[in-house]
């Protein structure tokens, strides 16, 4: 047996001898008599920069399964020679404080795990891992923490309770858990675990430590009634709302969670998006139904952001053209057959133009592999259109150094009377090596005909798509080197059409680096070859482009003093100039700290495209000098634990002149064209205020103002002057309130 198994074992059989029944009070200081019999943790390594070394400071950690929840304590030890982060966090941060995360995979099996982050000033944060080491924020769960601090030591207690996620049964009254647990130091970005996993790696979920615990459950009905009130200046109009959120858990193998006549009116803010491509903008989702215990129903592949159920698809432009859709209910059941789980998703819209949504997931773990299925379905009346989509996923680890995904799916539609169905396949393989070696290959075949983006997401089909990449991890570097890892990588790919168009063949040569004083690098060079572009006429021809290249850093440096930053550059060559014309980008995004609780951010950006191909209709194509400036600000102020103020503000202004007008010819050529076709310049504004009050665990009142507009303006021969006039922009103003308060049964 390997010294790992034997560690694990012992890990096991610790953790059933312990008495679990013992209760825990979650107040931040660890009472010894409180976590007598729980597993203790010391062997902490370093896996940021990932050298597996004994982290530079003292951490302890307990574990201990109770009947309320799973219990975990850790205690820090920060002398004064390393500087404490002492800046307040709203939930769901991203900042680099110093912080703890446990992170805990309920049924074991590598298929979704959950973290749970708390920062030294008891700011909060959590997300869904699903894929092994992909983190979705956007999930809220109620569980309990809470910190304390005394001299060179600050420890954290935390709770999760049973009911917090669908669970499947054990066996002989005992359940497999996997665990991990971290501390980050966010004055370095040093981040030490046990045991020593890493997310860098492509096997993440799957190496946590197994630990075996009593069979305990806890049942939960609760009901999030909400109450909204909306009143728009600009019409002169005011809107009112009932509605009620339902959870209800009567054991660990079955969870239900509905919505009736919910409010999906925005209290977050989408960033603005001015996009002129054939491409879809993917933005994610953060409406609470959607995001409870979605994990089970992640069907990803490697194109980005790609997935069959893309939930901002419900509720989202109705197919009458006339706003959003109305959805007057959804529901969502997650549960366990013995070793299946499975997980059925519904949901209707209201009205001569509402679509019906509805979703099935069924998904098996074995020793080394699992598999799943999902079905979606899709009718959309108004469009006398029926989409149904049928995907099989299958995850592989036959070795420790080995982690094979692969996807086969395929759609049907059927709109008035003209069928189609087409398939998709990908192939996703890591390999781990020695000294921080490693190798990926990635195949995808999208069909022509295949549809999926009547509830999922995909950023087009019609593709073919490899790739090769080999890295090396750097993590001994001398000790007067700046830098405390550094990862180069190496790709080599190739995307056709399903036409034997080439798209591109790119090599690229990529650099992520972590300094000691916990910021970060990343440097990338692509090299793209000739191919077509047969997306930008919309169906009208393809188009040939001779070969371009892209190179671009960024850095970012925490918060140091009174300031932190980010900066972006990037150079890049594109259109029919290829490399005759050079474009550029710059951003710089500065923060200042007028206190640990409240923080202003600045950023600008500018934007050059000197040969900016945009479909103009047909197989008409126009090359603009594109100019585009940008300007954000905003504040984040964490008045006390409950109260939240953030102020945030975007305008945006493109101005585009015309270089030429172009016809693309049956052979792919650019022809020069005497066609008229317009200068043209856009305008656009976001501005929100939002007050966030939390009266108990997820239970909120909101208080909410927004105002924005968008416009096509004539060409301006200043980009400055058109960021100043889109502050002027009102085509809407609104004043939201809502309340909502979760009461538990």
């Amino acid at each position: 047996m390997s010294i790992r198994s034997c560690r694990k074992t012992a890990l096991v059989a610790a953790l059933v001898a312990a008495p679990g029944a013992w209760a825990v009070e979650i107040d931040g200081r660890i009472d010894p008599a409180e976590w007598a019999g729980a597993h203790h943790v010391t062997d902490f390594r370093k896996v940021q920069p990932l050298s597996g070394e004994p982290g530079s400071l003292a951490t302890e950690a307990w574990v201990l399964a109770t009947p309320e929840g799973l219990a975990v304590a850790f205690r820090n030890h920060q002398p004064a020679a390393v500087p404490r982060t002492r800046q307040r966090v709203q939930r769901d941060f991203s900042e680099q404080v110093d912080r703890v995360n446990l992170m805990v995979d309920f049924d074991g099996d590598g298929r979704t795990g959950y973290n749970f982050v708390v920062a030294s000033t008891g700011g909060v944060s959590d997300a869904v891992i699903t894929n092994q080491s992909e983190f979705n924020g956007d999930w809220d769960g109620h569980w309990h923490h809470a910190v304390s601090e005394e001299g060179d030591i600050w420890s954290v207690e935390v709770l999760i309770p049973w009911y917090i996620a669908p669970m499947r049964g054990g066996d002989g009254g005992t359940r497999t858990l996997k665990v991990y647990l971290d501390r980050v130091v966010g004055s370095t970005g040093e981040r030490m675990a046990w045991p020593t996993a890493s997310f860098q790696r492509p096997r993440f979920l799957s190496d946590f430590a197994p630990l075996e615990v009593p069979l305990y459950s806890r049942s939960l009905l609760a009901v999030t009634p909400y109450v909204s009130g909306l009143y728009d200046k600009v019409d002169g109009r005011g809107d009112g709302k009932l509605g009620a959120d339902l959870f209800w858990k009567p054991n660990g193998q079955f969870q239900l969670t509905a919505t009736l006549n919910p409010d999906f009116g925005q209290v977050e803010s989408d960033d603005l998006v001015v996009n002129f491509s054939a491409t879809e903008t993917f933005i994610s989702d953060k409406r609470p139904f959607f995001t409870e215990n979605q994990g089970l129903f992640e069907f990803t592949t490697p194109s980005d952001y790609s997935q069959l159920l893309y939930t901002r698809r419900i509720g989202g432009p109705a197919d009458d053209g006339r706003g959003s859709g109305d959805i007057d209910a959804a529901l969502k059941l997650n549960g366990s057959v013995g070793a299946v789980k499975y997980g059925l998703f519904a949901a209707e819209e209201s009205g001569e133009a509402g679509r019906s949504f509805s979703a099935l997931r069924l998904v098996r773990d074995f020793a080394t592999q699992n598999a799943g299925l999902m079905l979606t379905r899709v009718e959309r009346p108004w469009l006398d259109r029926e989409a149904t989509v049928l995907g099989v996923d299958h995850n592989w680890r036959p070795t420790a150094r080995w982690n094979v995904r692969s996807r086969l799916f395929g759609s049907r539609i059927a709109q008035a009377g003209d069928d189609s169905e087409d398939l998709g396949a990908t192939v996703w393989a890591d390999y781990e090596m020695d000294h921080g070696w490693r190798q990926q290959w990635i195949a995808m075949h999208f069909g022509d005909a295949l549809e999926i983006n009547d509830m999922g997401y995909l950023s087009r089909n019609d593709l073919n798509y490899g790739h090769w990449q080999v890295s090396r991890r750097f993590t001994d570097l001398p000790d007067d080197s700046r830098y405390a890892s550094k990862d180069w990588r190496v790709r080599a790919s190739s995307t056709w059409n399903d036409h034997g168009q080439r798209i591109r063949n790119e090599f690229r040569l990529s650099r992520s680096s972590q300094l000691r004083d916990g910021s970060n690098e990343y440097a990338q060079l692509s090299l793209n070859g000739s191919g077509v572009d047969d997306r930008l006429t919309r169906g009208h021809g393809v188009l040939r482009l001779p070969s371009n290249f892209s190179a671009f850093f960024e850095y970012g440096r925490p918060r140091k003093g009174r300031w932190a930053y980010g900066l972006y550059a990037q150079v890049f060559s594109h259109g029919l100039a290829g490399n005759e014309r050079l474009g550029h980008a710059l951003e710089i995004q500065p923060t200042w700290f007028a206190s640990d609780a409240l923080r202003v951010h600045l950023g600008a950006s500018s934007i050059h495209r000197p040969d900016w191909l945009l479909w103009r209709g047909g197989n008409l194509v126009g090359s603009f000098d594109g100019r585009e400036v940008a300007f954000t600000t905003g504040l984040d102020w964490a008045i006390g634990q409950r109260q939240e103020l953030r102020v945030k503000l975007q305008a945006l202004a493109i101005d585009a002149r015309l270089r030429q007008a172009w016809r693309v010819d049956p052979a792919g050529r650019a022809v020069a064209s005497d066609d008229p076709v317009d200068d043209f310049s856009v305008r656009t504004l976001g501005f929100q205020v939002r007050y966030r009050y939390e009266l108990a665990p997820l239970s909120y009142l909101y208080v909410v103002y927004a105002r924005g507009g968008y416009r096509d303006k004539p060409f301006s021969e200043s980009p400055s002057s058109a960021l100043r006039d889109s502050f002027d922009l009102r085509d809407d103003e609104q004043l939201l309130v809502k309340f909502s308060y979760r009461f538990e049964l």
